[in-house]
């Protein structure tokens, strides 16, 4: 009885391909995060949420600062409750991506939510619906590769709406 497994060049090129492979995605990954937390303090401070820009840099939490640089209203503590309760809402949807079925519906629901506030704050960077559309639409052919360099060309500036 023999237990000898078969053995192919071709399984140890490909097995090292994907370990390649998933070393660049982490490491994309980990830069993607520092340029959007980046963008995300620094739009915060620019636009007067100085006291609260920090939690850009909080991994997960981090998304308070797109829904407080999003929401739209006056009172600013309207726009804080927006946020907070906008930011429930995604972990939930984050809680309930996690069971089997209703998980991808969740999750398909959770990508929308996070592609139509970078569409509002792309709105609110260039104060214009087709150019945010536009831009929406250029962040996902170059998966996301738009959104880092305007965000980084345009955090430094007021929103115009």
């Amino acid at each position: 009885m023999s237990y000898d497994s078969y053995y192919s060049d071709y399984d140890a090129v490909f097995g090292g391909l994907l370990i390649i492979a998933i070393l660049v995605g982490i490491v994309l990954a980990i830069i993607g995060y520092f340029v959007s937390a980046l963008i995300y303090y620094t739009t915060s401070k620019t636009n007067g949420f100085s006291d609260v820009a920090y939690i850009a840099w909080i991994p997960l939490v981090n998304i308070y600062s797109l829904f407080l640089l999003t929401a739209n209203s006056d009172d600013d503590t309207t726009i804080r409750a927006i946020a907070k309760k906008y930011t429930l809402i995604y972990f939930g949807l984050l809680i309930v991506s996690f069971i089997p079925v209703i998980g991808i519906i969740a999750s398909i629901v959770m990508a929308g939510f996070v592609l139509y506030y970078s569409y509002r704050l792309l709105y609110r960077w260039t104060g214009e619906t087709g150019k945010a559309v536009l831009y929406i639409i250029l962040t996902f052919i170059t998966g996301g590769l738009f959104f880092a360099i305007y965000g980084l060309m345009r955090m430094n500036r007021p929103f115009n709406a």
